[in-house]
Parts: structure tokens; C-alpha cells; sequence
């Protein structure tokens, strides 16, 4: 079977039906072949000539859910499987039969993609039948698939064959590797089906149970994970003959991601489209060939960035920044030594050095300095104070930095306690240089992996993400993602119930309401009006406009009233952040690089601590986990900063953060010290849980700064 599949060239049709217990390979077919064979209609005698045929006619078939379900119990008790047998052998024959078994009309059109006319119920219950059914009626279903796929199509496909394809992608028997060559094939033909076509079945699938429009995702994964890494070598055909597998099954994968995006709510979490196989490929190889030869026909999965995990992007980005690192400095090193100056190791970092009671303007002053340096490794260093930046202080440079600058009294952020997030105050002036300062520092912060303690809504994170790249026009708009209700909610919730109420609103809206296509803002204690579109003071809201209305008031709150505002912040964050890398990502990913994630699990990091002069299971290690895991969440991100510098866990978990707990022989009155470029805490050995508490706490709540002017 798998020999007579394999020998069929992907762009060459087989003009025959194949019988499936074949073992002879199928001749390729050359179109000099089909000129030798073909007559003309003319050339026919009378008695043969006949009308071209149209559409086949689906054949009527009667059975009922009920009566297939009736026969599988009878079977079951009898042993007696003729009648069973007999349906799985003419229902899986042909595409015909297929729509004749399971279309709800044998010859109605459902034509739409809202309805595939698929008996989605019968589909169901003779697949749960079909894996307790004997051998020899599976593999009459496979060789009934075989014959099918193996048939010549002429022309486009009918929405009979696309209720086919439907269909048959759902059978559970594709998560045996046995039948991965007959799945592969399937998939190539749904793959090459037109965008149209996809579209139909993207709709289509989106109606799936949420059950099994999972399964049908995760057979999905498992047959890449799989073809990468087969168990035993010689599992499947070499990859050099099959190298179409894994970009039919990603594109048809594709077409689930689809189905799940457009579903509101979504069937799945977009995380569980993510393959951690792909962890262990060479990541940086496919993304190179997706940079040169973008979304041509040669496959990259960066093609396809839903299926790859944060991880993977992190380490591309990371990788990128690191190349844009090297030649950064390469270029600065080059340029002295041509110039016969004397090379100064400096010139490899970005320094930037500040005063603890000017920190903002200092750091504001530093970059906007070296703003050429931007791609250079960052380096920290505090005036007036010992110390090497070997990480740490980078960390606590950001940790204070971004501290700063959302507090409320410097009024460049607002905070919004009704969502608990920040947004940019819409207070004009004539420089917003702070706001590029804070662009570049989340740009920094991506560049050299640091997390940061910032809470912007996930539709900011869209909005740097529009575009992804800085356009090359200078005046182009940057920012100005589309805006929905929905958007709003997760900002100014009680503004955006109010306007759903007046959308909803049944009554006299004009009379009611006494709105205008003109709003009020307040900007530094003083209230301002802006007319939403031109007139709008003398434009009333009614039942026929509220949607203009509506649309046109969020577009002002999320993106024309705070223009300049994000402009500044999006051209800042990519003066460091330039990378093709950030067209791969979603706006929540965005946000997991920016910040990490705030979901601390101290028994992770327990599980992945390393040890320096303590064993894990020694009395004072015993202790200090007993403390740490019965802290509350608040202590426990004290002890996360105090011993890394942020309290916020990386992309990649807490192992990521290669967290030690070292030793230190000094009298047991002394508190606990750390090492936050190694991410080290040192603990003197304690002899009591209660000593090592008190002793713990006062270390984790007095952390911040050596004090030394």
C-alpha cells in the first residue's frame, strides 16, 4: 500500500483507480501519454456519441444514526459484522458515497459556509464505531480512502468534494503511524485546494465540537512531531521522498488556526496550536530561509509563526539581537582601528551611567546621547557607588526606571483602576521625548531579556505590532491598529458598558441621549472639546449614526487622542527592536517578552534551584523552601527581586532563570545576601525555620540600593 502511494509524483494525477490490494507502483503518467489515447467526440460513432455528463448524481441512502448504531450493538453481540461490514465497505468507496452516507440531502447544494450539510452526528458516531470494529473493516475504510484520493480530478472542486475532504480529515484511524502515508496524502490534496475552497472549510471546521476540533489539532501536531522524529529510523519513507509531508499537514493546521480566529470566543487557547518539538530544531536555519525567500513556495514554518512556540521566538529574537550586537560593535571597533585610535573595550557596550536622585533624566539624557549605541550590550552603572554591572544592576536600572515613570504623580501614564492597567495621559506638548524613553526601554528590555513590571492592555501591545516594521515613509501613521468596543473594555470598562447600553438602547436615542458627534476630555485639570468628525458639535447621536458614533469615539480615546503620545513610544521601541522577528509574533507574545508573566510557581522553582556549599536536602535548604512556599504572593515576589532583580518570570519558565542558593560561612546574626546578575541567593546556615524567616524577610523588604552616595 505505502509503495504504490509513495510512487504518485505530488503534481501528477493518476488517471486510474487503484485497487487497493496492489503491491505493483503506479507508472507516472506524461501528458504525451493522454494525447496518444485521446479521441475527439467527432471521430465517435452516432450510437456511442452521448451529452457530456454533469455532476454525478449522489445515489440515496437511507440509514439513520439509530439504525447504524442498532447494527453495531447486533454485531457486537452476535459476532456477526456482514451487515457493518458492508457499509463501512461502500460508505468510504468514493467521494459519491461519502456525500450519500452523510450529506443531510443526498442532491441539495449547501452551498454556504455556514452549513457544510454534513450530518455532523451520523460523521460522529460511525467514527466512535469504527476503532471497535474488527481489522478487516478498518482496513477496507483505508483502502476505500486510498481509492478515492487516488482518483483523477479534472477541473475545480465541487462542494460535494470539499464535504468530502470534511469528512474524511476527521477519521480517527490517522492517529496510528501505520496510517501516516495514506494521512499525508490527504492532507497534501486539502493543502492544494484553492484559497476559496479553504475559506468554505475553515467555516466548516470552526463547528466542530470543541472535543473534537481539539483531537483533529493534535493529530495534527503529533504527525509533524513525529515525521521530524520518527521513533525508529526506517518508521516512515525517507524525508528526501516525502518532503511534502510536514508543509501539507502546517498548511492544513493552518486552516484550523483560521477556524480558531475567527471564533469568538476561540475553540482554543492560541498557545495550544504551539508545537514544543520545534524547540529542538534548527530554528535559526528556518528563519534565515523565510528572511531570503519570504512566503515563496520554499517552506519555512516561520510561514506558519502559530506554530511555534514563545520559546522559539525568544530565541530567534535573542539570536538576531545578538548577530545586530556583534556587528554593532564590530562596525565601532573597525572604524577606530582604521583610524589608528587606541581601542577603548567600551566601545563595545552601551554605558549608560546615572545618579540615583536623577534617574530619569539622567537616563533620558544618556540615550538620547547614544542613541547609536542602542544595539549594543547594555551596561549599568550607578555614580558614587561600588560595584560591577554583571546583570544586576541592568536589572534594578530597569526595575526603578519603569517605578518612575508610571507613578502617578509624573503624569505621563494614567493608571485605570477599574481594568488595573496604565494608558497614555492625552496631555499635549511639544516634546515627547519621554514617551520614546519608554518605547526604547521596552525595546531594551527585549533586547537584553529582562523582564519588566509594566501593565499596559494587550490592544497596546497591537498597536506597536501596527505595523510590525517601521514603514520606510516617514510620514506614514504607526499605531493606529483598529479599535473595537471590545478594545475598549479593557481599558475603560464602565465607558465601554455605557456605550453598548446606548447601541442596545430601544428608545428615542436622540431625545434620550441629547448626544453629539462632539466629546470632552480632560487634560491637566482643564476640559476640552473635540469634534469627532467635521461639524460633529451640531451632528446629533441617533438610532441610525450611534454606530458611526461609537466607532469614531473609541478610534479617538485608543488612537487619535494619544497620537503623538504612541508615535514617540512606537518608534522608540523599534529604534532598538528593529527585527523581521517581531512579524512573527502576536500581540500577547509581545507582552510575555516585555514582562515575562506574573504567575509565580515557587515548587518549579524549587524543583529546577542548583546548590553551591548546601545539598538540597540539608536542614537550612529544607527550611528555606518550607518559608518560601507558605510566604504569600506578595513575599514571594520580594524574594524573586531580591534574589534576580525582577520579580517576573522569564518566557521559558522558572528553570530559565538557573536560580542558586549558595552558602556563605559567616555567624548566623548576619541577614541573607544576593547576587542578582547570577541570580543567587546566599544563605548563612541558619540552625531554625524561625531564625531563617525573620532573618529572610527583612533581607527580601529592604533590597532596593547599596546607599552609598
Amino acid at each position: 500500500m505505502a509503495a504504490s502511494l509513495l510512487s504518485v509524483c505530488p503534481r501528477a494525477p493518476v488517471a486510474t483507480t487503484v485497487a487497493a490490494s496492489t503491491s505493483v507502483e503506479l507508472p507516472p503518467i506524461c501528458s504525451n501519454v493522454r494525447q496518444k489515447h485521446r479521441l475527439s467526440i467527432d471521430t465517435l460513432p452516432p450510437e456511442v456519441k452521448a451529452p457530456f455528463p454533469s455532476d454525478p448524481i449522489i445515489p440515496l441512502r437511507t440509514k439513520t444514526t439509530k439504525e447504524f448504531q442498532e447494527d453495531m450493538e447486533r454485531a457486537l453481540q452476535s459476532g456477526d459484522w456482514r451487515e457493518v461490514r458492508e457499509f463501512y465497505l461502500t460508505t468510504f468507496d468514493s467521494f459519491i458515497e461519502i456525500n450519500a452516507a452523510f450529506k443531510r440531502e443526498a442532491n441539495g447544494l449547501f452551498n454556504t459556509i455556514e452549513d457544510s450539510g454534513v450530518n455532523t452526528k451520523f460523521v460522529n458516531a460511525v467514527y466512535d464505531a469504527l476503532l471497535n470494529t474488527p481489522q478487516d473493516i478498518q482496513k477496507s475504510v483505508l483502502k476505500g480512502i486510498i481509492n478515492s484520493l487516488l482518483r483523477e480530478w479534472k477541473g475545480p472542486r465541487t462542494k460535494d468534494d470539499l464535504r468530502a475532504y470534511f469528512i474524511l480529515v476527521q477519521n480517527p484511524q490517522y492517529s496510528s503511524t501505520s496510517t501516516y502515508v495514506i494521512y499525508a496524502h490527504l492532507l497534501r490534496q486539502i493543502a492544494a485546494l484553492s484559497e476559496a475552497d479553504h475559506h468554505f472549510l475553515v467555516h466548516w471546521f470552526k463547528k466542530l465540537s470543541a472535543r473534537r476540533f481539539r483531537q483533529l489539532v493534535e493529530r495534527l501536531l503529533q504527525f509533524i512531531s513525529t515525521r521530524l522524529f520518527p521513533a525508529e529510523p526506517d518508521e516512515f519513507p525517507p524525508l528526501s521522498k516525502c518532503a511534502w509531508w510536514i508543509p501539507s499537514a502546517t498548511k492544513v493546521l493552518s486552516l484550523f488556526n483560521a477556524a480558531n480566529s475567527v471564533s469568538s470566543p476561540p475553540i482554543m487557547s492560541f498557545t495550544d496550536f504551539y508545537n514544543i518539538t520545534l524547540e529542538h530544531i534548527d530554528f535559526m536555519e528556518d528563519y534565515r530561509s523565510w528572511q531570503n525567500y519570504g512566503n515563496s513556495n520554499r517552506f519555512s514554518f516561520c510561514q506558519f509563526p502559530f506554530i511555534l512556540s514563545t520559546v522559539v521566538k525568544k530565541a530567534i529574537i535573542q539570536k538576531d539581537s545578538e548577530q545586530q550586537m556583534i556587528s554593532q560593535a564590530r562596525q565601532s571597533l573597525v572604524s577606530k582601528v582604521s583610524r589608528r585610535q587606541r581601542v577603548d573595550m567600551n566601545l563595545l557596550f552601551l554605558n549608560i551611567k546615572v545618579r540615583r536622585a536623577q534617574l530619569l533624566s539622567d537616563s533620558l539624557d544618556e540615550l538620547t546621547r547614544k542613541r547609536c549605541d542602542l544595539k549594543k550590550k547594555l551596561r549599568v552603572t550607578f555614580v558614587g557607588e561600588a560595584g560591577l554591572d554583571m546583570g544586576g544592576l541592568t536589572k534594578e536600572w530597569f526595575l526603578l526606571l519603569v517605578r518612575q515613570i508610571f507613578h502617578t504623580d509624573y503624569g505621563m501614564f494614567t493608571y485605570m483602576k477599574d481594568s488595573r492597567c496604565h494608558w497614555f495621559s492625552s496631555w499635549k506638548c511639544d516634546n515627547y521625548s519621554e514617551f520614546q524613553l519608554v518605547g526604547t526601554l521596552m525595546g531594551l528590555a527585549v533586547y537584553n531579556s529582562i523582564a519588566l513590571d509594566i501593565h499596559f492592555p494587550l490592544y497596546c501591545y497591537r498597536k506597536l505590532l501596527t505595523p510590525p516594521t517601521v514603514p520606510c515613509d516617514q510620514n506614514a501613521l504607526v499605531g493606529m491598529a483598529n479599535a473595537t468596543l471590545d478594545d475598549l473594555q479593557q481599558i475603560m470598562p464602565e465607558l465601554a458598558h455605557g456605550l453598548g447600553e446606548l447601541l442596545s438602547y430601544e428608545g428615542n436615542v436622540e431625545e434620550d441621549f441629547y448626544l453629539t458627534f462632539q466629546v470632552f476630555q480632560e487634560e491637566m485639570g482643564v476640559v476640552k472639546s473635540y469634534n469627532l468628525k467635521p461639524g460633529g458639535d451640531k451632528i446629533p447621536v441617533t438610532k441610525q449614526n450611534r454606530k458611526e458614533y461609537v466607532q469614531l469615539y473609541v478610534d479617538f480615546l485608543l488612537n487619535k487622542s494619544i497620537y503623538k503620545q504612541f508615535a514617540a513610544f512606537y518608534h522608540g521601541f523599534h529604534s532598538v527592536c528593529a527585527s523581521d522577528a517581531l512579524m512573527l509574533l502576536r500581540p500577547e507574545e509581545v507582552e510575555m517578552l516585555v514582562c515575562g508573566s506574573p504567575e509565580l510557581d515557587m515548587s518549579a522553582l524549587q524543583k529546577a534551584a542548583q546548590y553551591e556549599g548546601y545539598s538540597k536536602t540539608d536542614a537550612t535548604v529544607r527550611c528555606f523552601w518550607d518559608v518560601v512556599l507558605a510566604f504569600p504572593l506578595e513575599l514571594q515576589k520580594k524574594l524573586l527581586h531580591f534574589a534576580t532583580g525582577s520579580d517576573r518570570v522569564p518566557v521559558g519558565g522558572m528553570a530559565d532563570l538557573n536560580f542558586k542558593i549558595a552558602k556563605i560561612d559567616v555567624p548566623t546574626d548576619w541577614l541573607p545576601i544576593s547576587h542578582t546578575c547570577f541570580n543567587q541567593i546566599c544563605l548563612p546556615p541558619y540552625r531554625t525555620r524561625k531564625e531563617l524567616k525573620q532573618k529572610l524577610t527583612i533581607a527580601i523588604s529592604n533590597a532596593e540600593g547599596f546607599g552609598l552616595e
